[in-house]
C-alpha cells in the first residue's frame, strides 16, 4: 500500500524555493493531494535550450523536485529525508513557450526506497515528458 501524502499549505512548500535552483527556474508547487503533487514551471528563456525549446534537463529538474518533495511528504521528517538515487525521463513533445505542469504519483513507498511517476504536460494538456524517479529514504544520524 502507498502511504498518503502529508498535507502541508502551498505556501509552506514554496518558502523552500528561495535560494535554490526552483527560485531561478521559476518552479512553484501548485497543487497537493493525499496521493499527489502538482508544480509548474515557465517555459522561457531560464528554461529554453539552444533551439529555443523546453530544455530536457529543466523537465528533469521539475520531474525530480515533485519526487523529491513528495517523498518527503511521506516520511516523518524528524528522521528521515528523501534524496534522488536515479531518475530517467522519455521528452515527448517539444514546447516553445508557455507553461508547463509536472504532476508526481508514488508507485511505491518502502522504508529505504521510492519510486515516483512523474508527467508533465503543457497548458492545453498535451504529453512533454514522462518520468520515472527512485528515491533513497536516508535516517538522519543523532549526534
Amino acid at each position: 500500500m502507498k502511504a498518503k501524502l502529508r498535507i502541508v499549505s502551498l505556501e509552506e512548500l514554496n518558502k523552500m524555493r528561495k535560494n535554490t535552483m526552483l527560485d531561478g527556474l521559476g518552479i512553484e508547487v501548485t497543487g497537493i493531494g493525499e496521493d499527489y503533487l502538482e508544480a509548474t514551471m515557465p517555459v522561457d528563456a531560464r528554461t529554453h535550450q539552444v533551439y529555443g525549446i523546453l530544455h530536457g534537463g529543466a523537465s528533469v529538474v521539475l520531474a525530480e523536485t515533485l519526487g523529491s518533495i513528495g517523498g518527503m511528504l511521506t516520511v516523518d521528517p524528524t528522521h528521515f529525508y528523501c534524496v534522488g538515487l536515479d531518475i530517467n525521463a522519455n521528452h515527448i513533445k517539444a514546447v516553445r513557450s508557455g507553461v508547463v505542469k509536472g504532476t508526481a504519483r508514488p508507485i511505491h513507498t518502502g522504508r529505504s526506497t521510492q519510486v515516483w511517476h512523474i508527467e508533465i504536460k503543457t497548458e492545453n494538456g498535451e504529453l512533454v515528458c514522462i518520468s520515472r524517479l527512485t528515491l533513497a529514504v536516508v535516517p538522519i544520524e543523532k549526534k
